[in-house]
């Protein structure tokens, strides 16, 4: 017998459980006709449920056809509930749509409509309570066809009526009904599987007309599908039984599963998993029944999964596409006073699993749990839930807007993460995108420059996090982010390098960037009596709504726009108050678009990016083994890979030079410091003929030199350091005697020594030369600014080091520098210097010492 799986789904109170249970009592599933109203429906079983008379989980349901056996799947109908259904979607093999016939098509309706256009699923429609007052068949199509789709067609007419009609909505199948052929079951299915063709029927499941008719259409022309051998499963729930087991609810869309078969997966974070089935149930409503296997087109409960989760695939099934349905409100969490939050959490983690919606976030700064939520009818229910489930009354504020980010600029967003034994570094190009586009992301990044194996790394990092903007501190959307550049060390980068770099790479991009505000806007329908369209029409102004000219229908006007959905909160209970219930507000998500209050929004958010420091937008440097931060405004002056856009603006390639030269010192300290403020020349003043003037004796020369940085820029001692890094030092030292001796100038060598544990310090001087090494903490950077602030006014200091930093330093205290590799060229041509005089010297005293062995042997 052929499987199908086929929803039900409809706008509240429409009577969709109702049919539910009408298909049961026709098909003998059920003795007895259960009604929502009298609490005793088989689908409703949740004490909740029965409570509000509305279906707020998923349940199961079977019954057989002559040629089926039929899975119902029992969706809620209310709009806050909407995830719940969305995520039935990919299971279905069609769906029922359930209408209203005396209210026709509602907001939700449309809603679920465009939800099952987005999930391909082929559709029925089945006109439900019209033995109440109504517009009548014609005109109920007839608003179908113009709201929903143009090929919906009534079933109840005669074949003839249904024939032509159906050929209408495909073109061959027009051309082979007009040229005499007839159009037969198997090309209604077709076209009903092309979704072409949505069949209409009408009736009253609570008096059941017209139940069987529409179960005679799903059995003859209700989508056939053909599965593969391999296995593959769609899970599309997760939940726990009353004892507290872990089910993973699964329809099986190839081979079949068997009990403690083994299924391997992947979780959220990307770990392996290799279980067991433990147990297989397939579930009629609260009744459950274990088996030994579940076949292709079968849905069913899985014990022994633990890490698996809604809209997840498994085995062969291709990865399906994400929720639409996001909420767009949240809510403080109030706790009782006895309640820590840090375990509660883990157990409201729990209900977040089971309802992936329901986003849970927990601020540390405030110590406070926050979740996202639909609605309110929701937030009641998750209220009960919690007293349920974990018997804690918890309270909730009055919620706030989940509020968006995106950008209106192009930028390059840079991040460098380096400290000792660490780096990475990560270029991303950040441009707006279209609106609804969300993050979408892109590689233009050469393997020449940065390894393929990073590259994925780093766009595996852009997914896992969800991106804050810089204005709330709200989510990112709409914006292209693609990898350019980056660069990584042979030795030094680890995994976690490329997420850090990433991280600040996005984070620094927005704090460059325009940032705009978005909120979310529903698209409403809002109909009062036309004596009260002055009214609505003010109210929805005062809100910053948009709207078209009202519609006038009898004594009603219909009014249609969109309104932001911070200003709508209970707006339907004052409609219904001053139109004493004559008027309907009918809302439904439309997006998200440009915040219409943003200063306002903005400001009592009070949110500071540069104070988050867990999405800080600065950086991470490394200077002689110690790592040091660089704000995020400062970062390109310090990267160590060129700008993406500056090469798009500059086609000539500029080498860098790691040296400071002085005019790049002096723009440097102008941006920091303002212009430079140079007297501009006067004759001197006039003084007395006999007055003496003056003149300030020249001052001793002295050399501070960073030690390690001159030892490394000197090859053969690089070489030596790498085997005994005392014995090179040692070199160096008598080096620098040499050249101290020659120059009669006295020397300061500052070696680091802030890494060696316990390390006091050590000072030691010889001759001209004073020897340093840092104690434990200390950097020989600071020892040396430190040393040259002292001295400079009493000796003419040269400052020797390649450091950038270092030499900036140095510039601004007025001293001068030498990099080390000038030092080096200075020592070598001393060296030279010397060796001539020697030479000299030597070729001198040879001849003197000639001469006299003359003298001798000529004297008698």
């Amino acid at each position: 017998m052929n499987h199908l799986v086929c929803g039900i789904l409809a706008h509240v109170d429409a009577g969709k459980t109702t049919l539910s249970e009408a298909m049961l009592y026709e098909t003998g599933m059920r003795r007895t006709l259960g009604r929502v109203d009298h609490g005793d429906s088989f689908l409703d079983t949740h004490n909740l449920e029965r409570q509000r008379g509305i279906t707020i989980f998923s349940k199961l349901a079977h019954l057989n056809t002559p040629n089926r056996h039929i899975t119902l799947v029992d969706t809620p109908g209310h709009a806050d509930f909407s995830p719940e259904a969305e995520r039935t979607m990919p299971i279905l093999d069609c769906a029922i749509v359930v209408i209203n016939g005396s209210d026709g098509v509602q907001a939700h309706t449309l809603t679920i409509w465009e939800l099952l256009e987005r999930y391909q699923v082929p559709v029925f429609l089945f006109v439900n309570k019209m033995d109440l007052p109504g517009p009548g068949k014609d005109a109920i199509v007839s608003e179908l066809q113009q709201k929903l789709s143009p090929g919906i067609v009534d079933f109840s007419a005669s074949p003839e009526e249904i024939a032509e009609n159906a050929a209408m909505c495909d073109d061959a199948m027009l051309e082979q009904y007009l040229s005499g052929g007839t159009i037969t079951s198997g090309n209604l299915r077709e076209l009903i599987s092309e979704r072409k063709l949505f069949p209409c029927c009408f009736g009253s499941a609570l008096k059941l007309s017209g139940i069987r008719e529409f179960l005679s259409l799903l059995d003859v022309c209700a989508p056939q599908n053909n599965y593969g051998e391999a296995f593959a499963a769609k899970v599309y729930k997760v939940s726990r039984d009353p004892q507290g087991v872990r089910l993973t609810w699964v329809k099986v869309t190839g081979g079949s599963l068997r009990v403690r078969s083994t299924i391997a997966y992947r979780d959220r974070d990307g770990s392996f998993h290799e279980e067991k089935c433990v147990q297989l149930r397939q579930y009629a409503g609260t009744q459950a029944r274990q088996t030994d296997e579940i076949a292709s087109g079968e849905i069913c409960a899985i014990q022994g999964l633990s890490a698996t989760w809604a809209g997840q695939s498994l085995g062969a099934e291709p990865e399906g596409s994400a929720q639409i349905l996001e909420p767009v409100m949240s809510f403080r969490m109030n706790l009782p006073p006895d309640k820590d939050p840090m375990k509660v959490l883990p157990l409201l983690r729990q209900l977040e699993e089971e309802e992936p919606q329901l986003h849970l976030m927990w601020d540390s700064r405030l110590r406070q749990i926050r979740v996202q939520l639909m609605g309110r009818v929701q937030l009641e229910i998750l209220q009960s839930l919690i007293l349920e489930r974990f018997s804690i009354s918890v309270t909730f504020d009055a919620g706030r807007i989940n509020y968006l980010e995106t950008i209106t600029s192009t930028v390059e967003g840079v991040g460098h993460y380096e400290p000792l034994r660490h780096y990475a570094e990560c270029h991303l190009l950040l441009e707006p995108g279209e609106a609804g586009s969300g993050i979408v992301l892109a590689n233009q990044c050469s393997a020449d420059i940065l390894d393929i194996n990073y590259q994925h790394l780093i766009i595996s990092h852009l997914v896992e996090k969800q991106h804050l903007g810089v204005l709330t501190g709200s989510p990112i959307t709409d914006i292209r982010i693609t990898l350019v550049s980056g660069r990584a060390h042979p030795k030094h980068t680890e995994g976690g390098d490329f997420r850090q770099a990433t991280y600040r790479a996005v984070r620094q991009g927005l704090m460059q960037a325009d940032s705009q505000l978005l909120e979310p806007w529903y698209e409403f329908t809002l109909t009062v009596p036309s004596t009260q369209i002055g009214r609505a029409i003010t109210d929805i102004r005062s809100m910053s709504g948009e709207f078209d000219s009202p519609e006038q229908i009898g004594e009603n006007s219909i009014l249609r726009g969109t309104v932001p959905v911070s200003e709508v909160r209970d707006y339907s209970q004052t409609v219904a108050s001053y139109t004493h219930g004559m008027g309907v507000l009918q809302t439904r998500m439309y997006g998200y678009r440009p915040c219409h209050n943003p200063e306002d929004v903005i400001s009592e958010a009070c949110y500071d990016p540069e104070s988050d420091l867990e999405n800080t937008p600065d950086s991470i440097f490394c200077s002689h083994g110690a790592g040091f931060c660089v704000k995020w405004n400062q970062v390109s002056q310090y990267m160590h890979l060129s700008s993406i856009l500056e090469k798009t603006t500059q086609p000539e390639v500029v080498t860098r030079n790691l040296r400071m030269d002085d005019r790049e010192l002096e723009r440097i300290m102008e941006r920091e410091f303002g212009p430079i403020k140079r007297r501009q020349y006067t004759a001197p003043a006039n003084r007395p003929a006999t007055e003496q003037i003056p003149i300030a004796p020249p001052r001793r020369q002295m050399y501070l030199i960073d030690g390690y940085n001159l030892l490394f820029a000197r090859e053969e001692l690089k070489e030596t350091a790498k085997i005994d890094l005392g014995l090179a030092r040692d070199r160096l030292l008598d080096q620098l005697h040499s050249y101290a001796g020659y120059k009669n100038c006295p020397m300061i060598v500052v070696f680091d020594g802030y890494k060696a544990k316990g390390n006091p310090g050590q000072k030691q001087l010889d001759a001209n030369i004073q020897v340093v090494y840092t104690k434990e903490g200390q950097t020989g950077d600071a020892y040396i600014e430190s040393m040259a602030a002292q001295i400079g006014n009493n000796y003419s200091v040269r400052v020797v080091t390649s450091d950038s930093l270092v030499q900036l330093s140095s510039f601004r205290s007025g001293l001068l520098r030498m990099s080390s590799q000038e030092l080096w060229t200075e020592i070598d041509l001393c060296h030279t210097q010397m060796s001539s005089y020697l030479a000299e010297l030597s070729h001198k005293e040879n001849r003197k010492f000639q001469s006299k062995e003359v003298s001798i042997c000529k004297t008698p």
